[in-house]
C-alpha cells in the first residue's frame, strides 16, 4: 500500500480497500445468486465489476429494478460513492462548498471528499449536478488511491485535448492500468462518465490499490482518552463508545495519557477512585501520568490519593522519565528503569510489552518537566525527556521490538522550552505512535512527523490526541511493514455524547452521582445575575481565561482581596492563576457544586510581601507566552496594567497600577513593598513564578489557611448579588484599545 501524502492518509489498505477487494472477488462467482438488474445481464462488458461494488455496498440501482449503466454520473454522486468506497469520515461541518446545502443528499460526501482533498472545487464551488468528465474522474481516482507516476509510455492521440490541470493524472490513470482509452487510441478527455465506466474504473482502482499492499504488513489498533479531569458524567457513554470499538477490533489497545485526575466534583469527594473503578471496568491496557496527578502533593496527605489510584488500577503505567523513587509511598509499585514483559498491575514501569495480534509492541510514558512548576510533585522528580526517551527506545529495540509508541503528557505543541510531541517526534528515532494530552489538543486526524530537527526524512511518526473531559474517543489505526515502518494509518474521534449509554456502567455511576449531586445542588444563598464564562480558545475565539481579564477571574481576585484584608488590612493587591479557574457559573442561584467546579484543586489563602519591582517581574511572566494561552496567566484585583504582546517576552509590561485606596490608583512604584494575597500553589513560586519562589523561601508569605473555595463562597454570599464585569484591569496593547492614560 502506498503511503499516503499531506493531510489525506488513509487507513485503504485495511481499512478500506482491501476489505472491499475481498467482498469484490465474491460477486463475479455468486451474481447468479443476487438480485440481478434488468440492465445489467451476464454478458453485459462491466457485469463484474458492477455487481462487485453493488455486493460490496458502495453502489446500488434504482427502484425500478434497473441499473441504467448509459446514465451519465454526476459529480455529487461520485463524491459519495468514493466516500462509501473509501469509508471516509465525514466531518462535522458540512458547509464544505457555498453551493451544496447541509440538507443535500450530496453533503455528506461533498464534505467528506473534500476533506480528503479529492474534490477541492472551484471559488468554493462545487458544482454536484456538473456531468464527471473523464479527465475529471482520473484526477479524483489518482488523488483517492494516491496512484503514483510509473516509467511506462502512454500516449493518447487526443492528448492535446487533456486540460493542462488533468493531463499528469490522466497519464497517471494509464500508467496504472485503470484506464486503456478508446479503441481510437484517444482518451475522450471531455466526454461525461456514465455509470458503468466509473464502476470499472473504480473497481480497478481498489485492485489496484490491494495489489500494492505489502503481503507481510502488520495491523494495529488503539483507542485513546486524555485530560478526562474526572468528567464522569458522560462514562457509561464513553463506555459504549469503547465496547462499539472493541466488538470491531477485539485486541485494539485502550490508552489514557494522563490527567485523569482533579477538575470536578467526582475528584473533590473521591479523589481518583471513581475515576478508576471505570477505568478498570473498560479494561484500560495502560495509563502514564499527568501534571494534575501530583496536584494534592502539597496536601498533608501528599501524595496519597494518588498512591492508592496506582495500587488499586489493574493495568500498569508507564512514565521513562518520572523518578518516584524518593517518595516513601511508592516504595512498593515504583519499577524505574525496567522494561516489563509481563507488566504487572498496579505498578510504574518506564515501559511495557505488550503482545497484540502475535508482535510485540513497547508503549513508554513521558511526563512533562514542567509538572515541578504548576503542580506539586513534591519528592517526585522529573528527568530530561528526549534522553529518557531515546535509552527507551533503544532498550525496546535491544529486545527486537520496532514497533513502539509513546504515551505522553508533554503537550502536542507546547512550550519548546520545556517539552512537546512535535519536538519528540522530530528527535527521537524509532517513535512509530505518540498518544499525546496536556495541551487539550482536539486532532480530528492524526498529523505524520516525517522529518527530523534537520529537516531530513525520516520514517513516519503518528501523533493522536483527543481534546479534553472525554468529549471524544478517540482511535488509530497504522500498519507496519515488515520492518516496522508506519506505511499506513488513519483515526477518528468518536463524539462520546453522540452515544448510548451502557447500561451497567450507568449503574454503577449512581452510586457516585448521587453523592456528587447533593453536594452540587446546594445553594450557597447568592445569585449570578449573568453567567459568567470561563473561555478558552478556539474555535476563531481567541478568549480564554489563560490569556484574558474575564469577569468571573475579577470576581474571585476580589473575594481573595476581600477575605485577606480580614486578617491583614495592608492587603492591597489579588493574583489568581487561570489555570486554576476550571468551569463557569451559571446565571441564576449560585450552587456550591459551581464553587467546587470552579476552584476544584482545593489550594488555600496566602499573603506574600512582594516589593514594585517583584510584582513587576511576575507580571511580565503572566504575560509571556501572551497572546497564546497559558495557565499561569495572572487574574488581579487592586490593580490594573497594560502590557504589549508584540514586544519580546520581559519587556512587555507598559504601565501598573496600584489601589491602595478603594478607588483610588496610583503607580506601581519598584521600590515599596505591598501585601499581595494569592493562592498558595502560586505563593510557593510554581508556574515558573521566581520572584514568589524566593519570597517564599525567604519566609515572606503567610499562608490563611482558607480553601479558594470557600473565599469564593463568602464573597459571593456577603454580595448577594453578583455581577462582575470586565473593567479594563488588564488591556493588551497590540490587541485591544482603551487603554488608560497613566503619569509615568
Amino acid at each position: 500500500m502506498a503511503y499516503l501524502p499531506k493531510s489525506y492518509r488513509k487507513f485503504l489498505a485495511t481499512a478500506s480497500a482491501a476489505a472491499l477487494v475481498v467482498s469484490l472477488a465474491a460477486p463475479a462467482a455468486n451474481a447468479a445468486e443476487t438480485k440481478q438488474f434488468s440492465d445489467v445481464k451476464g454478458d453485459f462488458w462491466a457485469f463484474k465489476e458492477i455487481y462487485s461494488l453493488v455486493d460490496s455496498g458502495v453502489i446500488s440501482g434504482y427502484e425500478d429494478g434497473t441499473f441504467k449503466p448509459s446514465t451519465a454520473i454526476i459529480r455529487g454522486q461520485a463524491a459519495n460513492l468514493l466516500t462509501k468506497a473509501l469509508k471516509l469520515p465525514i466531518p462535522t461541518d458540512l458547509k464544505a462548498f457555498s453551493d451544496v446545502s447541509e440538507k443535500s443528499s450530496f453533503a455528506h460526501g461533498a464534505a467528506a471528499a473534500k476533506q480528503a482533498g479529492i474534490f477541492t472545487g472551484s471559488n468554493n464551488k462545487f458544482g454536484a449536478a456538473d456531468v464527471l468528465t473523464r479527465e475529471q474522474m482520473a484526477t479524483v481516482l489518482v488523488r483517492a488511491f494516491d496512484l503514483k507516476a510509473t516509467d511506462k509510455e502512454v500516449t493518447f492521440t487526443d492528448a492535446d485535448k487533456i486540460s493542462a490541470s488533468h493531463k499528469e493524472n490522466v497519464t497517471i490513470l494509464a500508467q496504472n492500468g485503470i484506464t486503456t482509452g478508446k479503441e481510437d487510441g484517444s482518451f475522450d478527455p471531455k466526454a461525461s462518465v456514465n455509470r458503468a465506466t466509473f464502476a470499472t474504473f473504480l473497481y480497478r482502482a481498489i485492485e489496484k490499490s490491494n495489489q500494492e499492499k505489502p503481503e507481510d504488513t502488520y495491523k494495529l489498533s488503539l483507542m485513546h482518552t486524555n485530560d478526562t479531569h474526572a468528567h464522569l458524567d458522560t462514562i457509561a457513554k464513553r463506555a459504549t463508545a469503547i465496547k462499539n470499538v472493541r466488538a470491531e477490533k477485539p485486541n485494539a489497545l485502550l490508552i489514557d495519557a494522563g490527567d485523569v485526575l482533579t477538575g470536578t466534583l467526582y475528584f473533590n469527594e473521591f479523589k481518583g477512585q471513581a475515576d478508576l473503578a471505570f477505568m478498570n471496568y473498560l479494561k484500560y491496557d495502560v495509563m502514564t501520568f499527568g501534571n494534575h496527578e501530583f496536584d494534592l502533593g502539597s496536601s498533608d496527605d501528599g501524595h496519597k490519593a494518588l498512591a492508592e489510584f496506582i495500587k488499586g488500577a489493574k493495568f500498569p503505567f508507564v512514565s521513562a522519565n518520572v523518578d518516584f523513587s524518593k517518595d516513601e509511598l511508592f516504595k512498593d509499585v515504583y519499577k524505574g528503569g525496567t522494561i516489563a514483559d509481563s507488566p504487572a498491575e498496579g505498578t510504574i514501569f518506564s515501559g511495557i510489552v505488550k503482545e497484540v495480534n502475535g508482535e510485540k509492541v513497547g508503549i513508554f510514558g513521558i511526563t512533562t518537566a514542567e509538572t515541578a512548576e504548576i503542580s506539586s510533585p513534591g519528592k517526585v522528580e522529573f528527568q530530561n525527556y528526549l534522553e529518557k526517551a531515546k535509552q527507551t527506545v533503544q532498550a525496546f529495540e535491544d529486545k527486537g521490538i520496532n514497533k513502539i509508541i509513546a504515551v505522553s503528557h508533554i503537550g502536542y505543541d507546547d512550550n519548546v522550552a520545556y517539552d512537546n510531541d512535535l519536538e519528540l517526534a522530530a528527535a527521537v528515532d524509532g517513535i512509530d505512535i505518540i498518544v499525546g494530552g496536556h495541551t487539550h489538543t482536539q486532532l480530528d486526524e492524526p498529523v505524520v512527523i516525517e522529518k527530523d530537527k534537520s529537516g531530513k526524512e525520516k520514517d513516519p511518526t503518528v501523533i493522536v490526541q483527543a481534546y479534553q473531559y472525554s468529549d471524544f474517543l478517540g482511535t488509530l489505526d497504522v500498519e507496519f511493514d515488515k520492518d516496522g515502518k508506519v506505511v499506513g494509518q488513519a483515526g477518528e474521534l468518536i463524539k462520546v455524547a453522540d452515544q448510548a449509554e451502557d447500561p451497567e456502567a450507568a449503574e454503577m455511576l449512581k452510586q457516585y452521582s448521587s453523592k456528587v449531586a447533593v453536594i452540587k445542588n446546594q445553594e450557597v444563598g447568592a445569585v449570578a445575575a449573568v453567567e459568567l464564562p470561563n473561555p478558552r480558545q478556539g474555535s476563531g475565539s481567541l478568549e480564554s481565561v489563560r490569556s484574558n481579564e474575564t469577569a468571573l477571574g475579577n470576581l474571585i481576585t476580589d473575594g481573595m482581596l476581600d477575605k485577606a484584608k480580614e486578617f491583614n488590612p495592608n492587603t492591597v493587591i489579588a493574583m489568581q492563576n487561570g489555570g486554576g479557574i476550571r468551569a463557569a457559573i451559571d446565571a441564576g442561584p449560585i450552587t456550591l457544586g459551581e464553587i467546587l467546579t470552579t476552584l476544584s484543586f482545593g489550594n488555600t489563602l496566602a499573603t506574600v510581601k512582594l516589593t514594585g519591582a517583584e510584582i513587576l517581574e511576575t507580571l511580565e511572566h503572566s504575560v509571556k507566552e501572551a497572546p497564546k494561552e497559558h495557565g499561569r496567566f495572572l487574574h488581579v484585583s487592586g490593580m490594573k496594567f497594560t502590557y504589549d504582546s508584540s514586544k519580546p517576552a520581559g519587556e512587555r509590561i507598559v504601565t501598573v497600577e496600584v489601589a491602595e485606596k478603594a478607588g483610588e490608583f496610583t503607580p506601581l512604584d519598584k521600590e515599596k513593598e505591598y501585601v499581595v494575597a494569592t493562592n498558595g500553589f502560586t505563593a510557593k513560586g510554581q508556574e515558573g513564578y521566581e520572584a514568589l519562589g524566593k519570597a517564599y523561601k525567604e519566609g515572606r508569605v503567610t499562608d490563611l489557611g482558607f480553601a479558594d473555595w470557600e473565599n469564593l463562597r463568602d464573597y459571593v454570599i456577603k454580595l448577594k448579588t453578583v455581577e462582575p464585569k470586565i473593567e479594563g484591569r488588564i488591556i493588551d496593547l497590540a490587541t485591544k484599545t482603551g487603554a488608560p492614560v497613566i503619569a509615568e
